[in-house]
């Protein structure tokens, strides 16, 4: 809607390409479909069609009613790893979970008194800013809150000069037992925290919003329904992110590997205990690129077929 505002009288006959087809229902914009009507564009290529029920083919029929031509599924493959999220919400009521974690060789994330900083090098912390854009949330854990006093936000992106123009993803704090600190960094952008634990009033008085304790499953269906969160990155210790994967909640892992060594005394990536090999979680490699010294994998959950 932006664009054709933008391009007034220059859209009137052009060619408009979309990544998803047009909304056709009212909600916080009107619909996408009848605003390109109203623009006088002649062709519309829609990359996607949209899931969601309100538009469901909705979108699409409204432009052809008004006489214009509209193509639908070029670049279909490449429009849905634009819209993950997206999609996924809509078909599974879910976020799209991607799971990040940084390593040694021989997968250790610390040294056993906590110490982190620096395992990987600055390319790859930099990616790590890229995916955080990206995300509606980031989710993590008070014990990592407590360790690093982290921020967790956007500070840096490639090709922007002002990180204040960059929406900030909400940080949501998994704090059972209500230890966060109201000293934290974490909270000097209190209005894009959202907390899961015991409500506490000089929390809300900041403008952190409470969450109420549930399971990890209902917390991602609670951000969808209700915050309209699609996208979510989980940085966390081990045990949060055990918990992701073995309750099969991780749509993409992000692994980051430095070439070193930190020894057997050094806290592990992950802390489930398996007996079988049958217990194993696996994973296909989807990509694999290298950042400076260290390695990116990114990998999702194998799945066997029949």
């Amino acid at each position: 809607m932006f664009a054709l505002r933008q391009a007034g009288e220059q859209a009137r006959g052009a060619t408009a390409y979309v990544t998803l087809e047009p909304c056709a229902h009212y909600g916080r914009t009107p619909p996408c479909a009848k605003g390109l009507v109203e623009a006088g564009v002649a062709k519309v290529v829609v990359a996607c069609p949209d899931p969601n029920p309100l538009v469901a083919g909705k979108g699409v029929q409204i432009l052809k009613d008004a006489g214009i031509e509209v193509d639908v599924g070029i670049c279909e493959d490449e429009a849905h790893q634009l819209n993950l999220g997206f999609l996924k919400a809509m078909a599974t009521g879910m976020p799209y979970v991607r799971l990040k974690i940084a390593s040694s060789l021989d997968g250790r994330t610390a040294m056993a008194s906590g110490e982190s900083k620096w395992i990987t090098g600055v390319a790859a912390r930099q990616d790590v800013q890229h995916w955080r854009a990206i995300s509606a949330a980031v989710i993590t854990g008070i014990d990592t809150v407590l360790a690093d006093d982290c921020e967790l936000n956007v500070r840096q992106l490639d090709g922007i000069e002002d990180i204040k123009t960059v929406v900030q993803p909400k940080r949501i704090i998994l704090d059972r037992q209500g230890r966060l600190p109201l000293n934290a960094k974490i909270l000097a952008q209190a209005d894009t925290v959202m907390v899961m634990g015991p409500f506490r009033q000089e929390l809300a008085d900041l403008g952190v919003l409470h969450l109420p304790v549930q399971p990890l499953a209902e917390l991602l269906k609670q951000l969808v329904q209700q915050h309209q969160i699609y996208d979510v990155l989980v940085e966390a210790g081990a045990t949060l992110s055990t918990a992701f994967l073995q309750q099969k909640l991780v749509d993409e892992l992000i692994s980051y590997v430095a070439p070193t060594l930190l020894g057997q005394s050094a806290r592990t990536m992950f802390n489930a205990e398996f007996s079988h090999m049958a217990e194993q979680l696996r994973f296909k490699l989807r990509d694999v690129t290298r950042l400076g010294d260290d390695v990116r994998f990114r990998l999702i959950p194998f799945q066997e077929t029949l």
